[in-house]
């Protein structure tokens, strides 16, 4: 391998195969990592971070396609890397469908049932040659159905390394000693990573894990915790987590064990409580009735379980009976709560109040005044003259009882039973808060249930203040919760440092599914969890677990053997004092996450335990210095976060940027930032990493703008008449060097990738100067904006994208063509290429317009709802929008209308002679008519655009039917 200066990444990363990664992590849900510790918001996937590390580490060469070669065997994403990460068997009947049916009888047989099998006598290496060749034919989606992570084996085979070694010129046969040379060669040294705002840990971690130093700080305390945990929790080995779980388990025992003493959890039948469902009660305005209140009554939709208020004339409030398998009409009654629309309902009178007026709230000298009293510490449950009040309503008891098997064997089974509230429920709520009540202070005095008081003025935390009157962190939650977890913090008191962070780590975890502003969810007859958007929210309706339910929440149920130096501190990013070769960042960039805030959730449960574990960190989430928002103190403090790393790495280090934005605007901010920073731009890539459900359908969700930087080592200045045709250059060679190593049956890069590569490219070109004529770069970042207003900066970066959309044809389509049409018209054509390569996101097609220059399109489209974006066929589009200006009265707007002509009246010769009456110079633009009809035509069977297929159809015969009138 001839080396280059440049490294991997700078060159190629493969972004679609890196994505694909990303969301089998992501579909793990609790499987993943790092996700058993605890609650973390946008955690990157590991295998991002290993990537980017590797390809920060790995130099290119002048043989750019061998370098992704073995980028992939090292990552074990190439061929042989599937196969050797196989964990799931391809069912045999799968393999023998897909062969031709004479092979297939040479290798299966089939009963008479329809079974399959191999046949008789044959051997295991044939068996693999079959299955391999099955495997081989699999796109890289389905292979990934049948593999484990990357994370999950050991690594490359021997065979691989071979390669490996011999490409790079090492002598590894692991990923951390790959990477161990990798970084003695560059820097000397095994490379030290960091990350400045390390939050759930995922950079650290996979740095320390794959043989870096590793080096993770974060303003808040609870980001710190999670990271330490991750690498000396999971990455501490079996040993330890064997320990920690048996410490775990003990403690779970014990507090079992008195909690069945007490009784609390148990009725008179011994049936165990599995769940509690609680509601706000208030006084109706017009009935003076205490009434109960919930969005809807509904308890199960499985088992028809609801609840039904009955009025009490006598004490003026309601009884609450609870029903399992109600008709019709009563369940349909009880999907009508006493809450609609943040209103409460009078169900004698059908009255409306608004929420504000039964708190109480006023307006005194144009200000709002909450009219609830404010809880004081001691309060565990509302006092009687509250406004709300808190009410039992039900409770799902689980039975455990015997039967026998087929085999008439015993067997242990349980059965569930929804249940109205009896006296003895009420009694045991009673026998609750006395326990707390005799532990109340002890337990706050030692840290094991919270005393912090919730400050005032915070956007999400003012919620629980205005809407319930809460004040401390502990009002958050129900005695029942208090009591339990309380009682495994005293249990665990005597434990090692290790046992003692895991047990307090999962109790925070646990928190977040076992709180006071939870919701039910009916559908799937259990509780919901807090955070369920990033807010803390309150309900009418309370669902609670059992301790029962809780104990068995998994924790940290993955473990390696990490043995890299690693330091985890809670301090502010501007003042990190220790140098790193690679810094790896995902800073709160225009972020709307309140990070500071919400974490402060769980770090009223770690408090006084953490400071006694770690003396030398605070327990404040330091709010005042959160790096947020988009002013000018913001832009400052980012300013001297990048400029304190940028010193506190080697000049032959690299740094990576992590965002998720796409407007230019942000782009223009960071640019700025970035350069004043001393840092310049030497690529960009984007990977998806959130998605949900729909993007298994193809529907991308977010992704990640992975930034690369270097420092700004030279002082070189350019003029701003200079900077168009630098970037216009820029881009160009950018967009060549990904064309030539894109692969057409596995595409490296998506649409908007190279979109997002004349971004970077402009700042490539922007930020290597350290001056730029007559432009103060710190005066334009500061400086207020007026709505539509553009920075130079702004406007360079515009013209960079203009420059890729139309430098970028559609698969297909002749060159010549292609710049005869206008921009609306390419924006439509490259608007159906973004939904062949299943881009369904409203931001790309944005992102799209403005590149062309087009303002007026939103017209063009058929569907707007978030992932399902796509444009309108000429069927669809029918004659609205048709002549004039603009798209039109376009030559695609006319083409869209033959292809409609020609489907609804059936004869191709009706879309020929509109296009000869209204297409000015018919003849001229024939060609161009033509090659538009060639490529829709294209669209037919593409499998995720089956609205095309008519019009696609039409678009082939309309084409034949031009053919033969020219004749």
């Amino acid at each position: 391998m001839q080396p280059t200066d440049k490294t991997f990444i700078e060159t190629q990363f493969p972004v679609s195969l890196i994505s694909k990664e990303s969301y089998k992590e992501r579909k793990a849900g609790q499987g993943q990592t790092l996700t058993g510790l605890g609650k973390w918001w946008g955690r990157k996937p590991l295998i991002l971070i290993r990537a980017s590390i590797l390809g920060m580490l790995m130099p290119a060469s002048n043989n750019p396609q061998k370098d992704r070669d073995i980028f992939l065997k090292i990552l074990t994403m190439d061929a042989e890397g599937l196969w050797q990460r196989r964990s799931t068997a391809i069912p045999v009947k799968t393999i023998a469908e897909w062969l031709p049916e004479q092979e297939a009888k040479l290798f299966f047989d089939v009963n008479d049932r329809g079974g399959v099998r191999w046949t008789k006598g044959l051997d295991q290496v044939t068996k693999d040659e079959v299955t391999r060749r099955y495997f081989d034919h699999l796109n890289y989606d389905e292979k990934l159905e049948y593999c484990d992570r990357p994370e999950q084996i050991e690594g490359p085979s021997e065979t691989a390394w071979q390669d490996i070694n011999a490409h790079l010129g090492t002598t590894a046969n692991s990923i951390q000693q790959l990477i161990d040379q990798l970084g003695k060669t560059r820097f000397g040294h095994t490379p030290k990573v960091g990350d400045a705002f390390c939050g759930g840990g995922s950079i650290p971690f996979e740095a320390a894990r794959i043989g870096c130093e590793a080096y993770g700080s974060d303003l808040n305390p609870v980001a710190a915790l999670l990271t330490w945990a991750s690498i000396h929790l999971i990455g501490g080995g079996k040993e330890v987590q064997e320990k920690v779980q048996d410490a775990q388990q003990a403690a779970f025992a014990a507090a079992d064990k008195q909690i069945n003493e007490w009784g609390i959890e148990h009725n008179s039948q011994g049936w165990r409580a599995d769940a509690y469902l609680y509601c706000v009660e208030a006084v109706c305005p017009a009935t003076g009735y205490l009434l109960p209140l919930a969005p809807n009554w509904v308890i199960s939709e499985k088992d028809k379980a609801c609840a039904v208020l009955k009025p009490d004339p006598i004490n003026k409030r309601y009884e609450i009976e609870v029903i399992v398998n109600a008709n019709q009409e009563i369940f349909a009654k009880a999907k009508l709560g006493t809450i609609q629309n943040g209103r409460m309902v009078c169900p004698e009178t059908g009255e409306t109040f608004s929420i504000p007026e039964i708190r109480g709230d006023k307006r005194i000298n144009g200000k709002t005044v909450y009219g609830l009293r404010l809880w004081e510490n001691k309060d565990l449950v509302p006092r009687s003259d509250d406004v709300f009040q808190e009410r039992l309503y039900c409770v799902r008891w689980e039975e455990t009882y015997w039967t026998t098997n087929t085999k008439s064997e015993p067997v242990e089974k349980t059965r569930r039973h929804y249940c109205s509230i009896t006296q003895e429920d009420l009694q045991r709520e009673l026998q609750v808060i006395e326990l707390l009540y005799e532990r109340f202070s002890k337990w706050q005095e030692k840290g094991y249930i919270p005393s912090r008081i919730i400050e005032r003025g915070g956007d999400k935390t003012e919620e629980l203040i205005r809407t319930r009157g809460w004040s401390y962190w502990h009002h958050l939650f129900l005695p029942r919760h208090l009591l339990t977890l309380g009682l495994i913090g005293e249990l665990s008191e005597h434990v090692n440092k290790l046992e003692c962070i895991a047990i307090f780590t999962w109790t925070a975890k646990v928190t977040e599914r076992y709180a006071r502003i939870m919701g039910w969810d009916s559908a799937r007859d259990g509780t919901s969890h807090v955070f369920t958007d990033q807010a803390l929210n309150t309900f009418y309706s309370i669902g609670s677990k059992s301790f029962n339910g809780v104990k068995t929440i998994p924790f940290a149920n993955a473990y390696y053997d990490i043995n890299s130096k690693n330091q985890i501190k809670t301090v502010d990013a501007r003042d990190i004092d220790w140098s790193c070769d690679l810094w790896i960042t995902d800073p709160p960039y225009a972020d709307a996450i309140c990070y500071h805030e919400l974490t402060e959730f769980f770090l009223a449960w770690y408090d006084k335990r953490l400071h006694q574990t770690f003396p030398d960190w605070y327990v404040s989430t330091k709010k005042q210095l959160a790096v947020r928002g988009k002013n000018e103190e913001f832009k400052r403090s980012m300013i001297s976060i990048y400029r304190n790393l940028a010193q506190n790495m080697p000049d032959n280090g690299l740094q990576m940027v992590q965002f998720t934005h796409q407007d230019p605007s942000v782009w223009a901010d960071l640019g700025m930032i970035l350069w004043a920073s001393a840092l310049h731009v030497s690529a960009a890539w984007t990977v998806i990493t959130e998605t949900d459900s729909a993007r298994k359908k193809g529907n991308y969700v977010q992704g990640t703008v992975l930034l690369v930087l270097r420092k700004r080592t030279h002082h070189e200045e350019v003029f701003p008449d200079e900077l168009p045709s630098l970037i216009e250059d820029e881009v160009r060679a950018q967009l060549d060097e990904m064309l030539a190593l894109d692969d057409k049956e596995l595409p490296n890069f998506g649409d908007t990738d190279y979109q997002l590569a004349a971004y970077a490219a402009a700042l490539r070109v922007m930020t290597q100067y350290s001056t730029i004529e007559g432009i103060n770069i710190e005066n334009e970042l500061y400086r207020e904006k007026q709505k539509n207003q553009k920075s130079a900066f702004e406007k360079l970066i515009d013209q960079a994208v203009e420059i890729a959309c139309n430098y970028l044809i559609p698969t297909g389509f002749n060159e010549f063509e292609w710049k005869g049409l206008a921009a609306s018209e390419r924006l439509y054509l490259k608007g159906l290429e973004l939904e062949k390569h299943g881009e369904l996101r409203t931001g790309a097609y944005q992102e799209l317009a403005k590149g062309f220059g087009v303002r007026e399109y939103t017209f063009m489209f058929a569907k707007t709802k978030a992932n399902e974006v796509r444009f309108k066929t000429g069927t669809e589009f029918k004659r609205s929008n048709l002549g004039g200006e603009n798209f039109a009265g376009s030559l695609m707007r006319h083409v869209l209308f033959a292809l409609h002509e020609t489907v609804t009246k059936e004869n191709a010769r009706e879309g020929v002679n509109y296009l000869t009456a209204e297409v000015t110079d018919y003849w001229g633009n024939r060609k161009k008519i033509m090659e538009i009809l060639r490529y829709l035509k294209r669209l037919a069977h593409t499998d995720h655009m089956p609205h095309w297929e008519v019009d696609a159809e039409a678009a082939q015969t309309l084409a034949g039917a031009i053919e033969n009138f020219n004749a």
